[in-house]
C-alpha cells in the first residue's frame, strides 16, 4: 500500500503577500512528479511551505501525509513523517562535519533502524561514490566552502542516506554544468522505489532527460494550471509558457546542448 502527501486548496505567502492562491496536488510513493512554471509562480514557495518553513504562513488549505494534516508540526516533526526538502540554495553551517551530520540525522529519522558506525560508513561511501564525490567530503563540515555543484551533490547523498517517503527538491539542477547534472540526476535515480515520491521543482526541462517523471504539472502565478505526463515537458521546451492561461510572457525553457 503507497504512502500519500496531499495538498488541498493550498493559500501562502511570506511577508503579507499570498504568493500560493489555490495549489491542489497529490503524490504517491513510486511516482515522480515535475513541478514546473516561469520564475516566480510560486514553486519554491509551495517547497517552503510544505517543509513548513516560519517565514512562510498558511492562509487558507492544508497538507496531509497519509489524510493527516501536517500544518501544525514544525520542520523537525514533518521530517519524522517522512518528508525531506532538498535545498535550492544549501547553507553552509561550520563546525559540523558532513559525515556527523549525515550519522545524527540518520538516527534521527531512522530510529528503527540503528546501524553499526562501519555500517554507515560503508553506506556513506557508496552513496558518495554514486554522486562522484571524493570520500574526504565527509570530514569537512557541511558545505563550507563547497562549489554549488558539490553542494546539489551532498544534497542528493543526503536523500540517498535518509531515504523518506517524500522528497521534495527545489531545482537540485540550478548551477550545475552537464557532468554536475548527470551525476546528481543518477543519485536521484538511484533512490527511485515504491517506497518514494519525488516532486521535482524545476524552471527548465534537461534534468528530466535523465530524471523522467511520470507527472508534470506547470505552476502559473500561485496554481498548477495544467497537468499532464512527461510530454506536456516537451510541449514546454518546445513553446514556453505563452500558451498556458496565465502565463503574461513566454519564459524560454533552457535545454542540454
Amino acid at each position: 500500500m503507497s504512502d500519500t502527501i496531499e495538498v488541498i486548496d493550498l493559500h501562502a505567502g511570506i511577508e503579507g503577500k499570498e504568493i500560493l492562491k489555490g495549489v491542489n496536488l497529490k503524490v504517491n510513493t513510486s511516482e515522480t512528479h515535475a513541478i514546473m512554471g516561469p520564475n516566480g509562480s510560486g514553486k519554491s514557495t509551495l517547497a517552503y511551505t510544505m517543509m513548513g518553513h516560519p517565514k512562510y504562513k498558511i492562509i487558507s488549505g492544508d497538507i496531509k501525509i497519509n489524510g493527516e494534516s501536517i500544518v501544525t508540526l514544525p520542520p523537525n516533526q514533518r521530517a519524522l513523517k517522512g518528508l525531506f526538502l532538498g535545498f535550492q540554495y544549501p547553507l553552509e553551517i561550520p563546525g559540523v562535519s558532513l559525515a556527523n551530520f549525515l550519522r545524527i540525522s540518520y538516527n534521527a529519522v531512522r530510529k528503527d533502524e540503528p546501524m553499526l558506525v562501519r555500517d554507515f560508513r560503508k553506506m556513506l561511501e557508496d552513496k558518495f561514490e554514486v554522486v562522484g564525490m571524493e570520500r574526504s567530503f565527509a570530514t569537512r563540515y557541511l558545505n563550507e566552502g563547497f562549489s554549488g555543484g558539490e553542494k546539489k551533490k551532498a544534497e542528493v547523498v543526503q536523500l540517498a542516506v535518509l531515504r523518506p517517503k517524500f522528497a521534495v527538491l527545489d531545482e537540485t539542477d540550478s548551477g550545475l554544468d552537464i557532468d554536475a547534472l548527470k551525476l546528481v540526476s543518477d543519485g536521484i535515480n538511484s533512490i527511485r522505489s515504491s517506497e518514494i515520491g519525488i516532486m521535482l521543482i524545476t524552471h527548465y526541462q534537461r534534468i528530466l532527460r535523465y530524471v523522467k517523471p511520470q507527472f508534470v504539472h506547470v505552476m502559473v502565478k500561485g496554481k498548477v494550471e495544467v497537468s499532464g505526463g512527461p510530454e506536456l515537458a516537451e510541449k514546454l521546451e518546445a513553446q514556453g509558457y505563452s500558451w498556458i492561461q496565465g502565463a503574461e510572457e513566454e519564459n524560454e525553457i533552457q535545454t542540454t546542448p
